[in-house]
């Protein structure tokens, strides 16, 4: 039997005092969080057939936060059916649950930081997790949509055989001779040789990986009205993604297309996972005084931050992994170095055009806060071969920018000024040869 039930009087003084316990279900993983004062003590184990996880806490009471647990389930959630909480004996607390599905845990704890106090963290990932490019290209294989991709590259590399549909040496407004009518006819009659056109090359694909700042315990920073950053930039980003999903042989993918957490490292590794052409972090951006405004651009530096401001912005975006919740023991620190040190000067000078090209457009549907793009260490954008910008489309902290950041409309507005912005870059700066719409 998982679960009994222990007679109140039985317990001696309670030695963790639990303030919140929270749910964060997503594709990728579920995140269970329990956020208490005190230490805690805890074993756990998995049981087959089926799937089930098990938790003791030890030297532990149950109390009325921890068994508001199984509330916090959502129904749709892709791993955990069911979750059943009990006083197991008299010092101990047991948690079951119940899985959809194997699953890889990782279990951990986290000291306090910001408003959060100490945190125990439960992330259910699958045994055999989706390959990303795999998934990517499944998205865009929807038949309609497919084959709407393939005519459109097929339409413009017409375009580019024909020239244009211009003759050579004929003026666009005349009709051909009766000369070149006859070579027509001729071409089509039967045993005659049909001149061969070449075949239209298909344009590869560009992938542009769209990564939304903060989300899940890392909500971002938080405007005066009580708007969450994670949640306008995620808005943004879907709709930035709707645009570059609709530009002849453009695609987008999302690094996190709800509301959890995506550690720094992992969200450039996504990126590079797909092979992704660009990296475009979306922002709304915060800073003490509620008078500053505007959008900005960043993209990485070598030699320190360009202004004050610039350290200061990435020094806090920089805070999110500590905040969002990662799992300082699992992270793969060979990786973080390799992309650390492989961060090149060619990488940067390229995120340096493509930051130009989004701050242009951005400048006619929002105010700058700075009329360059500046530069600072920024951890996101650290992919050593993808030029990667990081877009503070306006500061949250601003009244006045956190109202229009929650307009629908105006969110349309930014994600269509970064997608022109990107399309602009692209025209001057084509991407290297790969495989053709892979």
């Amino acid at each position: 039997m998982l679960l009994k039930l222990i007679p109140v009087g039985a317990f001696a003084a309670d030695l963790v005092k639990f303030v919140d316990v929270r749910l964060w279900p997503a594709d990728e993983y579920t995140r269970v969080t329990l956020e208490h004062a005190g230490a805690i003590k805890y074993k756990y184990f998995l049981i087959e057939n089926p799937w089930r996880m098990v938790i003791d806490l030890l030297d532990m009471r149950l109390d009325s936060t921890l068994k508001e647990l199984t509330s916090r389930l959502h129904p749709d959630d892709p791993y955990v059916q069911q979750i059943r909480v009990g006083q197991y004996d008299t010092n101990t607390v047991r948690l079951v649950f119940d899985l959809k599905t194997e699953v890889k845990p990782e279990i951990f704890t986290i000291d306090p930081i910001a408003e959060y106090k100490n945190r125990f963290v439960v992330d259910f990932y699958p045994k055999k997790p989706a390959d990303p490019l795999l998934t990517l290209l499944q998205k865009s294989e929807d038949p309609a949509a497919r084959n709407d991709e393939i005519s459109r590259a097929l339409r413009l590399a017409e375009s580019e055989t024909n020239g244009g549909l211009k003759m050579e040496g004929v003026a666009p407004d005349k009709a051909p001779s009766k000369a070149a009518n006859k070579t027509e006819v001729a071409k089509t009659q039967p045993n005659t040789p049909v001149e061969k056109k070449p075949a239209p090359q298909m344009k590869r694909m560009i992938t542009v990986a769209i990564d939304p700042g903060h989300g899940g315990e890392d909500p971002g920073a938080v405007g005066k009205g009580g708007t969450y950053e994670k949640n306008v930039v995620l808005a943004i980003s879907k709709k930035l993604k709707a645009e570059i999903d609709k530009m002849p042989g453009m695609r987008a993918m999302l690094t996190r297309n709800g509301d959890f957490f995506v550690p720094l490292n992992t969200r450039v590794q996504k990126a590079r996972s797909v092979s992704a052409d660009l990296f475009v972090s979306v922002h709304a951006d915060a800073f003490i005084r509620p008078t500053a405004g505007g959008s900005s651009v960043y993209v990485l530096s070598e030699r320190g931050a360009t202004s004050t401001a610039a350290k200061w912005i990435a020094n806090k975006e920089n805070a999110s992994d500590l905040i969002g919740g990662v799992n300082i023991k699992g992270t793969d620190s060979q990786l973080a170095r390799v992309l650390l040190d492989l961060s090149t000067t060619a990488q940067i000078n390229d995120s340096l055009k493509l930051g130009d090209a989004v701050l242009g457009k951005l400048g006619k549907v929002n105010r700058l806060h700075k009329p360059r793009v500046e530069q600072a260490g920024f951890a996101v954008l650290r992919a050593p071969d993808i030029p990667s910008i990081l877009v503070e489309t306006a500061f949250i902290s601003n009244p006045a920018e956190e109202t229009k950041l929650r307009d629908p409309d105006h969110q349309q507005e930014l994600a269509e000024a970064i997608a022109k912005g990107i399309a602009n870059y692209f025209a001057k700066n084509p991407p290297v040869a790969r495989t053709p719409l892979t």
